[in-house]
């Protein structure tokens, strides 16, 4: 029997179920596990990121995308982050397609071990990278601090944000071997 395919502009229901999906996981993942930081500039580590790597293996590039962008972005956006949206859903979004981007390239699909290594820490350098700059834009043009010193004031959060990166990837690579052997995802 020839199985249906629903769709709405090219969008399977069943991508807007995974993406969904993944974006709620994510965000509850960032939301109940998390520890406020910053002092000028509010942040917070969290589990989220080890979401956002799962579903640059499970779901792909696109989906991946946009489900690591709306999750994490939603936290901010119903906590004390708001400032943080815009950037948490590109910051976010980019690092999910650079993960998935490289886990699948060439011959790879996502269920190398040592690829989806370099893939997690390729994107986390990513994030670690872009939410400095963001911190130093947040902090010289919201709060008014000197652009000088806002370069160095924000480098206070990379340590929290390689933390979390670190423990992202630990939760990420052994949940991903598996999801993938039950052949979940893409």
């Amino acid at each position: 029997m020839e199985q249906k395919r629903l769709s709405v502009s090219g969008l399977k229901v069943r991508d807007i179920i995974q993406v969904s999906l993944m974006a709620a996981i994510t965000y509850i993942a960032t939301a109940i596990i998390n520890i406020p930081t910053g002092v000028l500039v509010k942040g917070v580590v969290h589990m989220g990121d080890s979401m956002v790597l799962l579903a640059a293996i499970l779901i792909g590039r696109k989906k991946a995308f946009l489900s690591a962008a709306i999750g994490m972005s939603l936290f901010d956006v119903l906590s004390s982050y708001v400032i943080w949206a815009p950037f948490t859903f590109l910051i976010k979004g980019i690092m999910a397609w650079i993960a998935a981007t490289i886990a699948y390239r060439g011959e790879y699909n996502g269920e190398k071990f040592w690829n989806n290594i370099i893939a997690f820490i390729v994107a986390c350098i990513w994030m670690v990278s872009a939410y400095y700059a963001a911190g130093v834009v947040i902090m010289h043009f919201v709060t008014n601090i000197a652009f000088s010193k806002a370069i160095i004031l924000s480098a206070a959060e990379i340590p929290g944000n390689i933390a979390q990166s670190i423990v992202g990837i630990a939760i990420a690579l052994p949940l991903a071997k598996v999801l993938k052997r039950a052949n979940l995802g893409k």
